[in-house]
């Protein structure tokens, strides 16, 4: 379902459509030991700012251990931002040219070829949680994106409420199309919600098209760009710092985001209810 194209996928076609398997089902396989003890994100606090970075100097591919760090993170922000009023989440990543190269191949085929189809269905479930902690997350959200986003890379930056983009490097590619798997429900729901026209969905699925952040500007994908990623992150810490004075209710900004999305939260399985805060 993910990353860029390689000359030895060819060899595998893989089909499989997601809604078939449980979360009970694939909480049975067992997850990747090889990056048990590597930090592979962190969380930093500047005033209402929770900013949230994917570390290291590599493709940030997304395994079930660097999913389950973000959500872990995740957790943490909605536990601490309650007392903290007009806190924001801004994600980036650190070093290298990606912000995110989508869900980790090269674990899901270090099983063995007989195992890969398995994990990688393990990836998209756990990805799909990770999707669901943000649309459901409890304050604004901005991604700020300092390189290449593929495939579940992309979709980590589009499920953020902004999205912020250096242009001197770095495109938005969705890689399904090149490298022969088809998408998860989610995903196609996520992208028609965001890409805002059937023509930018049809060029990003069906030609694998890449983007550059002033083209995704001009599509309505990205909302502004910058010509560093220090000018990128920088630009979003001052539109999360404005968009903090607002001290908005958690609750009521999540479930307005859920209705807006409304087919997005239906397929994560997202629960609609009515907040209404006293005035008294």
């Amino acid at each position: 379902m993910e990353g860029k194209a390689d000359s030895t996928r060819g060899k595998i076609s893989l089909v499989f459509y997601i809604n078939k398997y449980t979360l009970t089902e694939i909480s049975k396989s067992h997850h990747t030991q090889s990056h048990k003890h590597t930090i592979m994100c962190t969380l930093e606090t500047r005033g209402n700012i929770f900013l949230l970075t994917l570390t290291g100097n590599t493709e940030h591919r997304l395994s079930p251990t660097l999913i389950s760090q973000i959500r872990s993170l995740l957790s943490q922000i909605r536990s601490e931002s309650q007392s903290k009023p007009g806190s924001v989440l801004i994600t980036t990543s650190e070093k290298g040219k990606f912000f995110s190269n989508g869900l980790d191949l090269a674990w899901a085929e270090s099983d063995g070829e007989s195992h890969y189809r398995d994990r990688l269905v393990q990836m998209t479930v756990d990805f799909k949680l990770l999707i669901a902690d943000l649309i459901s997350f409890p304050l604004p959200t901005i991604a700020a994106v300092t390189g290449h986003a593929a495939a579940a890379g992309f979709m980590l930056a589009i499920a953020h409420d902004y999205v912020l983009m250096r242009k001197d490097r770095g495109v938005l590619y969705m890689s399904e199309i090149d490298i022969g798997l088809t998408f998860a429900d989610y995903f196609m729901e996520l992208m028609r919600a965001k890409f805002g026209s059937p023509n930018n969905l049809r060029d990003f699925v069906l030609q694998g098209m890449k983007v550059r952040g002033e083209e995704g500007v001009k599509r309505g994908i990205i909302d502004s760009v910058y010509n560093s990623p220090e000018e990128t992150v920088e630009a979003a810490i001052q539109l999360g710092e404005k968009l903090g004075l607002k001290k908005l209710h958690g609750e009521v900004y999540a479930e307005i985001r859920k209705h807006t999305l409304k087919d997005v939260s239906l397929v994560l399985g997202l629960v609609h209810k009515v907040v209404v805060v006293s005035r008294l």
